[in-house]
């Protein structure tokens, strides 16, 4: 019998075990506004008035690689947009997040590392915009005074319902999908906010300020783009969903294996005192009801 209840048993030290692990303390989050430390200095682009060798740099690496698809003067075709008046930080951000260009015309964008270094990425993004005015320029972002708190609500109000809380993207209708936010540079994430790429909103400054948006960087690019999975496990970081799957698994499974064996303990325990005196009869070996009914009615 002992061997038989220390099967159960080790499976519900195991499920409290992997309870314990999961959602153990870790170390604390910064508390609000310790982005500070994050940011001490101001991001600025240096490149950003065009200077002709930028231009031309910029002109000969756009007919090399994109003006097959968008034209030679960038005003589009059948298979790519116009990129006129779009301006620099559109470019800047579909050309460093390796959207563009593309191997096939016809394909999916997907995020992958640049084909250009920055010097180079700058210089195509300046040639484009200077073939027509209009558009975001690069932008210069300061990120001293920025907050994580109030980042995290901007994220949460704004960006949260297609990229998901913990920024790992999700699938939006007619097959599209909102990418995950993860390894994005500072100058990336107000770029997108400020163009909206794809099936993304434009945020003027009018919806989201220059404040709010370094606020939202500096959540993005600190708590989106390394999470520090304080808690206990990563669980892949995606979120309540995985959190609650565990704590179902672990909760209600250490229930059902503390109430199995339980439940085997008092069947034994049960079967073991069923029977009174010697052999199992009523009083001193004698027979049991049933059988002296049956031989009543034998000799009947």
């Amino acid at each position: 019998m002992r061997r038989r209840l220390l099967v159960p048993a080790g499976l519900v030290v195991l499920a409290v075990a992997l309870g314990v692990l999961a959602f153990a303390p870790g170390r604390q989050h910064p508390g609000p506004g310790a982005g500070t430390s994050l940011a001490s200095a101001v991001l600025a682009d240096t490149t950003s008035s065009s200077t002709s060798a930028q231009l031309a740099l910029g002109k000969t690496l756009f007919d090399q690689t994109c003006s097959s698809c968008h034209g030679p003067d960038a005003q589009g075709s059948a298979l790519a947009p116009n990129l006129h008046r779009l301006g620099a930080a559109t470019v800047d951000l579909w050309v460093s997040s390796g959207w563009m260009p593309l191997a096939n015309p016809t394909s999916q964008p997907i995020r992958k590392p640049s084909m250009f270094n920055r010097q180079q990425t700058i210089a195509i993004a300046q040639y484009v915009a200077s073939l027509g005015t209009g558009g975001p320029g690069i932008p210069t972002v300061d990120l001293k005074d920025a907050s994580v708190s109030e980042g995290f609500s901007i994220f949460a109000l704004n960006c949260a319902p297609c990229h998901t809380v913990t920024g790992a993207g999700d699938a939006l209708s007619n097959g599209l999908t909102a990418p995950p936010l993860r390894g994005i540079s500072t100058v990336q994430v107000a770029e997108a906010v400020r163009s909206g790429p794809g099936n993304m909103p434009r945020f003027a400054a009018g919806t989201i300020s220059k404040k709010q948006l370094a606020d939202l960087i500096v959540y993005v690019t600190r708590d989106i783009a390394h999470p520090d999975n304080s808690g206990g496990l990563g669980l892949g970081g995606v979120g309540p969903v995985a959190e609650g799957f565990i704590g179902l698994f672990v909760g209600v499974g250490a229930c059902v294996l503390i109430g199995f064996w339980i439940g085997d303990r008092t069947e034994r325990d049960a079967g073991e005192g069923g029977h009174d005196g010697e052999g199992g009869h009523d009083g001193e070996g004698g027979n049991h009801p049933e059988e002296e009914e049956a031989v009543e009615i034998a000799h009947a």
